[in-house]
């Protein structure tokens, strides 16, 4: 700091008649906090009228002009015709400045209650439409590559495609076989507590059969998928997205889509099928054992009824959707993948969405395929 500067002062002289107040010293950056400090301590607002007295003010920059434009706004300071031109400038500026910075910063009127809830509405349709775009265009692009590496036998990545099969369906297996099972002796004890007063607890085959066979089998599997192996598939292609790997396979001619998408996507469509028919299997021999053991429904008895009430197919009615499902649930998992940025946050964020995209599509799909075999009485 340089020797010869002095701190600014201002002081409010209340004995004459108008009051006057005396500004001095150097209004600079490096006095800021102490001017600011000493403008809080002077009374507010100051009295009208008032005489401004700036013949001792000495060296003055914007930080102090700001000051100054505050205390006393910046065309008062600069009508001051004792001050230099420099300063009379400096101050009408800043002033200015700072009255267009206030009127842009006076908060806007808040729309009435309905109109933000119709925006906000607005802005949820418009964000899914914008997803359902990327994924048909992600799920084009997955197709393309599809048809184009299957004519090149030599492109095919066998080991890769092998790796995925084992860790999407191969290790999934007895959370998949355990889960239905415990879900088949729900149904099946839920099933007896109805059709008990009715007298038919007979039809507690049918139940449990008929809903694993064309839904639980299918949807417990697929959603049990959607959680486990879409949030893999984002971890894993999102951490290569932001260590620059994907970048890095690009730069030597390769394919990302065909080198990491699509083993991912055909290993679903292996994996899912397996998952679901053993789910079938499983809620079935649940509802058995619950049959068995409440109901006095022999397995024999309860096999006898099944091949005698159940056609194959309710059982082609729910493998079918396996392929389905299993696309849409890899398509989502590396699509959330790609768009990971360049953080750790940013991974866990995209996991966390492809797990809730993939339950929510797996869920609707369901739906509306529940709906297409009623309309087609299937």
């Amino acid at each position: 700091m340089d020797s010869a500067e002095r701190a600014g002062n201002a002081t409010l002289d209340t004995a004459t008649a108008p009051p006057t107040l005396r500004i001095a010293g150097d209004w600079t950056l490096a006095h800021y906090r102490d001017l600011r400090a000493l403008i809080e301590r002077l009374p507010q607002p100051l009295p009208a009228p008032l005489t401004l007295d700036t013949a001792a003010l000495g060296r003055l920059d914007t930080a102090g002009a700001a000051l100054l434009a505050r205390l006393l706004g910046g065309e008062s300071t600069s009508a001051d015709t004792r001050l230099p031109a420099a300063k009379r400038a400096l101050l009408g500026t800043v002033g200015q400045a700072l009255g267009q910075w206030r009127a842009s910063a006076t908060p806007r009127r808040e729309p009435p209650a309905w109109l933000a809830l119709l925006a906000q509405i607005g802005r949820a349709m418009e964000a899914i439409w914008h997803q359902l775009w990327l994924l048909l265009g992600f799920l084009g692009l997955t197709l393309e590559t599809w048809a184009r590496t299957l004519p090149r036998p030599r492109r095919w990545r066998i080991t890769p495609l092998a790796a995925h099969i084992e860790q999407t369906g191969m290790d999934a297996i007895p959370i998949v076989a355990l889960l239905t099972f415990m879900v088949g002796a729900v149904v099946a004890f839920l099933g007896a507590t109805v059709l008990k007063d009715f007298g038919a607890t007979l039809y507690t085959v049918d139940l449990v059969t008929f809903s694993f066979l064309r839904e639980f089998g299918v949807l417990l599997a697929a959603i049990l998928l959607a959680g486990r192996t879409a949030s893999s598939f984002t971890a894993q292609i999102g951490s290569m997205k932001a260590n620059e790997e994907i970048d890095a396979i690009r730069a030597l001619g390769l394919d990302p889509m065909e080198l990491l998408v699509l083993p991912r996507v055909l290993a679903l469509l292996v994996a899912l099928p397996m998952l679901t028919f053993i789910g079938m299997l499983t809620g079935i021999l649940g509802g058995m054992l619950v049959c068995a053991l409440s109901l006095d429904i022999p397995p024999s008895m309860f096999l006898e009824l099944f091949k005698q009430d159940v056609s194959v197919r309710h059982f082609i009615l729910g493998l079918v959707k396996a392929p389905v499902f299993a696309v849409v649930i890899a398509v989502i998992g590396c699509l959330e993948g790609f768009k990971v940025g360049g953080s750790a946050q940013s991974v866990g964020e995209h996991t966390t969405s492809s797990v809730v995209q993939s339950i929510f599509m797996v869920i609707l799909l369901d739906a509306l395929a529940a709906l297409f075999y009623m309309e087609m009485d299937w």
